[in-house]
Parts: structure tokens; sequence; C-alpha cells
């Protein structure tokens, strides 16, 4: 137990001195609008905090979105080694793990910002809990840790928390945060299932997982979230809303192929293109021909011409009668020997 405590405090401590230094920093900018002891100050410092760290965490999310893509895409050909190799564990896992190296897919790329972000965050409930007893951490003065223990919001203060109400305004504005906290989580998670996920990606064992995340992981967080202080809370939520926005874009503007984002993509671009008098969509290789895709009009092409059917030439009846048999006719001269 000493030898995990003294890991968990080589890594927590020198997060107490990057967060308290962001935080002071923002601090300083917001006091001095506001005033150094106000609440308004320290809820501002806190998310501009979550800004920060989650800007430093984009090219994480870049290496997240594409390992998810990975995986969505992959998922036809892990179904048709499920078939070939199912009767054998060793030989299916081998080679599920060739294709993810085959086609750099890293099963737990997805999991990098969550698991990067835990640190942060409890290092950010440890530097507030311990503000609230009026305890030191990083680079925080004991005005700091007076300031922020007594910041209010909304009539409550910023290091309350649920359990721990000792009024009505406290016991409101947490159950509003943990619900929001709550409802961003489940909403991230079930814009990328159902706007970037193909149908072949929605079964099988990594979509069960997905689901399964999709409504264990906000229960997880709502049932924490009522032991956090109200300005660790406030991180979760606007960390949440930042994921939110930031998959949005990237789901609007570079969907997964076969995917509704894709399809909607499709018809947005080629709406942009009507409307600058150009051509509405180019057919995707291998469409069908005359279908404009991205639209809703099917333009067919014009049938093919009936082949007319020869005439035969009059001929005069000497030239009938002297026609050989079997449609040859006799030599003529001046024909070529």
């Amino acid at each position: 137990m000493e030898f995990l405590s003294s890991i968990g405090s080589f890594i927590i401590t020198p997060l107490y001195y990057l967060i308290s230094v962001v935080l002071v920093g923002w601090h300083r900018v917001f006091g001095a609008i506001f005033g150094p002891e106000s609440g308004a100050s320290w809820a501002l410092s806190i998310i501009f905090l979550t800004l920060v760290i989650r800007a430093a965490l984009i090219p994480l999310f870049v290496k997240q979105i594409k390992s998810s893509r990975n995986m969505q895409l992959v998922q036809p050909k892990v179904k048709e080694l499920q078939k070939k190799y199912g009767h054998d564990r060793e030989r299916l896992a081998a080679e599920t793990m060739a294709l993810y190296k085959e086609t750099g897919t890293n099963p737990f790329a997805s999991c990098l910002p969550l698991i990067i972000q835990m640190p942060i965050f409890i290092a950010l409930f440890q530097l507030i809990n311990r503000a609230a007893k009026g305890q030191q951490r990083g680079v925080l003065t004991a005005a700091d840790v007076e300031h922020l223990s007594n910041a209010e919001i909304f009539g409550a203060r910023i290091s309350d928390t649920f359990t721990g109400a000792t009024s009505v305004n406290v016991q409101i504005l947490a159950g509003v945060l943990v619900v929001a906290m709550t409802l961003t989580t489940f909403l991230t998670q079930r814009q990328l299932m159902s706007k970037n996920m193909p149908a072949d990606a929605l079964s099988g064992p990594y979509a069960n997982q997905q689901k399964m995340l999709l409504y264990i992981l906000p229960v997880v967080f709502a049932v924490g979230g009522i032991a956090f202080p109200i300005g660790v809370l406030l991180y979760w939520t606007t960390s949440n809303l930042w994921t939110m926005s930031q998959q949005f874009y990237v789901i609007r503007n570079n969907p997964a192929p076969n995917t509704e984002a894709f399809r909607a993509k499709e018809a947005r671009d080629a709406a942009k293109r009507k409307r600058k008098g150009g051509p509405a969509e180019e057919p995707a290789a291998g469409s069908a021909p005359g279908v404009v895709y991205g639209t809703d009009v099917e333009v067919a092409e014009p049938p093919p011409k009936p082949i007319q059917r020869q005439q035969p030439q009059k001929k005069s009846r000497s030239q009938r009668k002297n026609q050989p048999k079997g449609g040859k006719r006799p030599p003529v001269k001046g024909d070529q020997q």
C-alpha cells in the first residue's frame, strides 16, 4: 500500500503545481475585474482552467477520433475473422491484433483523453477539497486558500458538495451541475454512436462495449458527482461541453464513410454546389448510372435507340431467277480472282 501511495503522490504532486499555476494565473486576471474574493472570479478561473487543459489535449482527441473511425471501419473484417477462427480463440486473438496493427488501429486510444484527465480531475478535487479545510497545495497562498474556500456563486460555496450541503442553495446548484454533467456525458457518447458509426459497426463486441459505456458512464458520474465539490462539477461539465462541441465539429466536417453524418455532408455539399450553379454531384465510383447522390432526385439516362432493321435490296425478276441457292451470287466480270 505504501508503494502505491508513493506512486500516486509522485503523479499527483506535479499536477498540484501545474493546475494551481494555471488556476491562480486566471484568478489574477478575473480577480482584477470582479475582486479576488468573489465567486465569479474563481468560477471563471476554473472554467478557463478547463479550456486550457482541453486545448492541450486536442492532439489526443484527434488520435481518439482516428482510432474510433478505424475501429468502426475494420469491424466487417473482424466479423470475418470471428467466423473463420471462432473455434480457435488464440488464433482469433492473434489475427485480430495483426489486423489492428496492419490498419494502424489502437483499441485503447479511444480511452486516452479520459485516462489523461482522471489524474487532473483528482488533483483539482484534492486542491479544492483541501482548500475548504484551509490546507494549501501547489502555489496557492494562504490568502488564495481562504478566498477559494469562502467564494460563493448563486448563494453556494464553490468548495461545498451535495452530500455535505448546509443550505438548499448548495443542493440545488450541485444537483443541477450533476444532472448537466450526466446528461452531457450521455449525449456525447450518443452523438458518436448515432451519427458517426456505420451500420456494420453497430453490432459485435466493440458495439456492445460502446452501448454498455453509453449507459454505465453517466450512472457512474451521477453517483460519484454528489460527493464532488461544486468547483469540480463545474470543471467536468465544462469539459463535457467542450468534448460535445469538438466532436460535433469533427463529425460534421470529417465524418466516417457510410454513416448518417457522411450522407448528410454529401447532401450539404451537393446543395452548396447547386447554389453556386455547378453540377449537383458526381456519381461515386461503382454507383448506379444516372443517379445523383446527395439529393432526393434521381435522373434516369435516356433509353437506347432501337436498332433499325436493314431492308433488303430490291432485285428484278431476272436477278432473283439467276440467284443460286444458298444466297451466293454468280461471279460477275470485274471481280477480283
